[in-house]
C-alpha cells in the first residue's frame, strides 16, 4: 500500500460524519493530536527524517481538519 492509498483511506475516513461529530470532543482532540504526533514521529523514522517537512504538513493538515482548537 502506497503513501497515496493511505492518504486517500485517512481523508475518507475523515470525511465520514460520524467520525466528524466524534471528533469533536475534547478527549478526542487530545487522543488525535497524541496518535498524529505518534505517527508522524515513526514515519519520520522510518524514512530516516527525509520528508520530516511533508509528514509535518500533513499532520498539521491531519490536526486542523479534525481539530476542535
Amino acid at each position: 500500500m502506497g503513501f497515496e492509498d493511505i492518504t486517500k483511506k485517512a481523508q475518507d475516513f475523515l470525511g465520514d460524519d460520524k467520525v466528524k461529530d466524534a471528533l469533536k470532543s475534547e478527549q478526542a482532540e487530545d487522543i488525535s493530536d497524541k496518535l498524529l504526533g505518534g505517527v508522524a514521529d515513526a514515519a519520520n523514522k522510518v524514512t530516516g527524517g527525509k520528508f520530516e517537512d511533508q509528514i509535518e504538513g500533513a499532520r498539521a493538515s491531519a490536526d486542523d481538519k479534525i481539530g476542535s482548537d
